[in-house]
């Protein structure tokens, strides 16, 4: 399983980007999963629900399943996050993993940057950041696309990866 990330400040295009990534790579063939870290509160799911009763009177785990889909939540309850490498376990074999966020885990990333978000560039001082999607020209030691050719950027993951 190849795990390759999309990391960047915030209105830096990531999501996007990672949008168009994963419609590439199946369009080829290829099985995908992402990743996604939030720095802030997240929930899945809605208060009244069942599911979310289930989580609120205590429970450590709830499964909620469907004709559709599924969905695990593990309540940390004041534990420790886990590991990017613990949740990757948690998923799947895959051909690829594509990672959003994470900028300080050592997995190979694009930095995603736009101009005028107006944030410093994080690739300069991060090796593991191989090149930058970008909506203008930098002066930089590593490749750059354009943040929209998502062909290029989906065949230069392809290369590194191996795939």
């Amino acid at each position: 399983m190849q795990v390759y990330g999309v990391t960047g400040w915030k209105n830096a295009g990531k999501t996007g980007l990672m949008e168009r990534l994963v419609a590439e790579f199946t369009s080829r063939g290829l099985r995908v999963s992402t990743l996604k870290h939030a720095h802030h509160k997240v929930d899945v799911d809605q208060p009244g629900r069942d599911s979310y009763r289930h989580r609120e009177a205590g429970a450590h785990q709830v499964l909620l399943a469907s004709e559709n889909r599924w969905a695990l939540m593990t309540e940390l309850r004041g534990g420790q996050e886990p590991s990017l490498s613990d949740l990757l376990a948690q998923l799947e074999p895959v051909d690829l993993v594509l990672i959003e966020g994470y900028k300080r885990e050592p997995h190979p990333k694009i930095e995603a940057w736009r101009s005028d978000a107006d944030n410093p560039l994080i690739a300069p001082d991060d090796p593991t950041i191989r090149a930058v999607a970008t909506d203008t020209p930098l002066d930089l030691d590593r490749p750059q696309f354009d943040l929209d050719d998502t062909v290029a950027i989906a065949d230069f993951i392809t290369k590194e990866t191996g795939l």
